[in-house]
Formats: structure tokens, sequence, C-alpha cells
């Protein structure tokens, strides 16, 4: 593990009864990162979140974190972790939750309570801390559960699912947060199965399916290492959309393809103008054609395939 490494992992395995949830798993945490954890639900993403944290431990493999071997609990003053499934006391009043958590943390009675007060602000929730937790709808839960993940000002934050129950408005205030705290110098780790999400915000990824890794490294190698041609093409009518992408089928290598909106891959050799000469023979009208970049999502599909989820969400829950 080097100094500008936060979180080492080499070889972990974990397994549920037979079942093999992580299997020989190594990656690579740099110094202020956004890493994106990515996979399907049931890909192995929880389970190694939980080995970091030291809540379970791994079978095989080594999870070195800030240079030493202890585990998630012995470094808790310096990690921020918020679990998928939420861990608050519904009975409680929210800013009482919250500067609890910030005690329980190390920090100060007084200190917790100005923290909670400017984070309830700044999540637009500042009404809600008299209110009790089950009083508040989940998205606002979820913004809460965050904000107790934040009140210590961690150096590592862990973060599982972040955007579950959030509304559109409220992830993108939740992307402009992590972006900030990651220019901020935090590290920041957070698993996910949104590839679009991940897409905008990280800088490393690591793709996990079947408990596996499939694909690690800086979000512009990945994409780079990919490599092929692909290109985007929006119709104005889905009937006319589909019936145009099989005239260009002996084309393409591999179609993302909703209808209105399609992302292909091109076979070796094949040119992006032969594919929009022969979509517009067909009469469709063509509102975007351009080259770009593999998407995270069609990147992950080449990799893992369709299929690469798993039970191990069932596995973890029977452990």
């Amino acid at each position: 593990m080097t100094d500008t490494e936060i979180v080492a992992i080499d070889n972990i395995a974990k397994r549920f009864s037979g079942h093999v949830a992580v299997e020989g798993l190594s990656l690579r945490v740099p110094k202020g990162a956004v890493y994106g954890l990515l996979g399907p639900n049931g890909a192995g993403k929880t389970t190694t979140i939980r080995m970091i944290m030291n809540i379970t431990i791994p079978d095989e493999g080594t999870i070195e974190l800030f240079g030493d071997r202890m585990g998630g609990r012995h470094h808790s003053a310096r990690i921020g972790y918020l679990p998928e499934e939420r861990g608050l006391y519904r009975k409680m009043k929210v800013r009482d939750m919250l500067v609890f958590l910030a005690e329980a943390k190390g920090v100060s009675r007084a200190r917790g309570g100005e923290k909670a007060d400017e984070w309830l602000r700044r999540l637009d929730l500042a009404e809600w801390g008299p209110r009790k937790v089950e009083e508040l709808s989940k998205g606002m839960q979820q913004k809460v559960q965050f904000i107790g993940t934040m009140l210590h000002e961690p150096e590592l934050l862990i973060l599982d699912e972040p955007f579950s129950g959030l509304d559109p408005i409220n992830q993108q205030v939740l992307k402009d947060i992590i972006v900030h705290l990651s220019r901020s110098g935090a590290t920041i780790i957070f698993s996910t199965h949104q590839m679009d999400v991940a897409e905008k915000i990280c800088d490393h990824v690591c793709i996990i399916a079947r408990g596996k890794k499939v694909l690690d490294g800086g979000l512009a190698e990945v994409k780079q290492v990919h490599g092929g041609t692909h290109v985007a093409v929006a119709f104005e009518d889905s009937a006319a959309g589909a019936q145009a992408m099989r005239a260009v089928e002996h084309l393409v290598a591999v179609a993302d393809d909703s209808g209105v909106f399609a992302e292909l891959k091109l076979k070796d050799g094949v040119d992006p103008q032969q594919v929009l000469e022969q979509l517009m023979k067909t009469g469709a009208r063509i509102r975007r054609f351009e080259r770009i970049e593999p998407s995270l999502h069609r990147i992950f599909l080449d990799k893992a395939g369709p299929d690469a989820a798993t039970t191990e969400r069932a596995e973890v829950a029977r452990a």
C-alpha cells in the first residue's frame, strides 16, 4: 500500500453457505478519489463494503485502511459509512438523533448541534429538525442518514446506494456534495448499479459481477482500453427507429436499443458514415447522430453480460 492509497484490498473472498459472494477481489482506492464500486444488484458490492468496514470478515485475503490492516471499526472516527439499509431511530427527533450520532463519533454536543443545523439547512431540512424521524418521507430519511455520516468530517466516505429513494433534484444535490467533498480532500467510495450516475461523478471505477472484478481503473483509461467505434442515434419515432436499426444490423457488433435512442458499437472496420447513409435510406427521421465514447452501461454489458447479477443479497440476509 502506498501513501497515495486510502484502501488496499488484496485477493479477498467471502462465502455464505457454499455460495461465493466475492472471489479473488483486489483493488486500490487512491486518496481523494471518487471511486465507484459498480455492478448489478447482488453482484457483491455490499459484501465488499461490509468487509472493508470489518462488519464481515473475509475468508481469504487482506484489507488495509490508512496503511494498516485494522478494520473499519478501528478507524471509525475517520470514516463516514452510509449503509444501504436505513439505521435511523424512528421515534427520535431528527436533530436530537443527529447530535447523538455526532457524539458517538467523538464530536462535542455543542459542535454536533452546530454541524447538524448546518447540514439540515444545506439539504433543505431545517424545518424538520424538531420532528420525529418516522414523520419523514423515504427520501428525507435518506438525506438525514447521509447527514449522519458527515457530522464528524470523515476522511473516507463509504456510501452504499446513496441515491436510493431520492428524486432527481435531490440526487443532483447529493452528487454536487460528493464532488465538492472530493475536491476538498475527502476520499469517497460509493456503490451503485446506476451506471449513468457513476459516469457523471467518478474518476475511478471498479465493475464487479458474480462476485468477481471484470474491470478496474481510471474512468478515462477504462473507456480508452474498452476501445471500438461507438455512435449514438436518436430517432423521432420508435417504430421507424426500430425498422431503421434492422437495416444496419450487418454493420453493428452490439446495439443497446430502446427504439427511440440507440448506442451502437460498430464492427471492426466500419465507418460511422456507412451507418448514417444506411439509416437515411430507410426514411427514418434522425434527431441525433454522433460518434461517442462508450458509456459505462455499454461497457458493463459488454464485459459482464446482462445476466451478471447473483443471489448475494439473499445469501447475506440468511447468514
